[in-house]
């Protein structure tokens, strides 16, 4: 027994001498080892991820016509750098069109104000109103042209999609060829906006006769109601009021979800060839940072 027992020493210590020297190393050498592996699949992800909302390198690196930045970042970066787009797609000659019509529209609005405070016609005021609104379509049609001109290699674009629903409602579902479910989003909005504009007008009905109930002054002719069944009605379509501003917001939103939903399903095909492959493969050994491990994937392709 004692004779086992100094064999089973020796041969446990060779094996311990033979092992290899990365088994060797110390506690904080083996963590830095262990888990500074670059792996590129999480690396990129966090990188992509990082930059997922706006990246104002991929932004200026396509107006130096140096990089091809995604549509997404170059219609958020034309939001605030207007032309941006127009740079970008080299339609330098619409630049002159896009910085004049929203400074001729402001200067309008401007002017036409200042007219309107001066003598006090209602005219002035409409004109300057109507400049400020030509303004917004220019800086509105600079985004759309943009979108328009933006060069994608796919036959439908999500991006494009979710940006033409965000700048025209329904016009994503008209970019997905899906022409059928313009009418029922224009109908839901439209429908939104009726009883927006209606419980809009019986708010400020019911509120004037809350008014005139509670007031004070002499002479004033009272409403059958009382203060406390115009309050009721007044509270009550200004609840229906506020309901149907979220209801707009809702339907507008559900477009938007729907285009981009729509476009990515449209690109995703299911055929009949549905098969299993099962293989060998190499796996990282990231818990002791030695090398990989021998293991076995299966794909699933349908």
């Amino acid at each position: 027994m004692q004779f086992r027992r100094i064999i089973f020493l020796v041969v446990g210590g060779l094996l311990l001498a033979a092992t290899p020297s990365h088994a060797q190393y110390r506690d904080d050498q083996f963590k830095r080892d262990a888990f500074s592996q670059n792996y590129a699949d999480s690396t990129q992800r966090e990188k992509r991820d990082s930059s997922a909302l706006f990246s104002f390198s991929e932004f200026f690196g396509g107006l130096a016509h140096k990089r091809t930045p995604s549509l997404k970042t170059m219609t958020m970066g034309s939001a605030v750098f207007i032309g941006a787009n127009q740079i970008y797609n080299r339609d330098y000659w619409k630049l002159p069109i896009v910085y004049g019509g929203i400074g001729a529209g402001i200067y309008g609005g401007i002017r036409f104000n200042q007219l309107y405070q001066q003598s006090g016609d209602a005219k002035y005021q409409t004109y300057s109103t109507l400049s400020y609104v030509g303004a917004g379509l220019v800086y509105w049609g600079s985004l759309m042209d943009g979108v328009i001109s933006y060069k994608s290699e796919k036959r439908l674009d999500p991006s494009k999609s979710t940006i033409y629903s965000i700048l025209l409602p329904g016009l994503g579902q008209i970019y997905n060829g899906e022409f059928w479910k313009v009418p029922i989003y224009w109908g839901l909005m439209a429908g939104c906006v009726h009883f927006y504009i209606d419980n809009n007008v019986q708010y400020h009905r019911w509120k004037w006769i809350h008014n005139m109930a509670t007031t004070t002054e002499e002479g004033v002719e009272r409403p059958p109601q009382s203060g406390e069944t115009a309050k009721y009605y007044r509270d009550t379509y200004r609840r229906y009021r506020d309901y149907s501003v979220l209801a707009i917001a809702a339907s507008y939103l559900l477009q938007i979800i729907d285009a981009n939903v729509f476009a990515y399903m449209q690109e995703f095909e299911v055929t009949d060839d549905i098969s299993l492959k099962v293989e060998p493969a190499l796996v990282p050994n990231a818990a002791y940072a030695s090398a990989p491990a021998v293991g076995m994937s299966i794909g699933l392709r349908f």
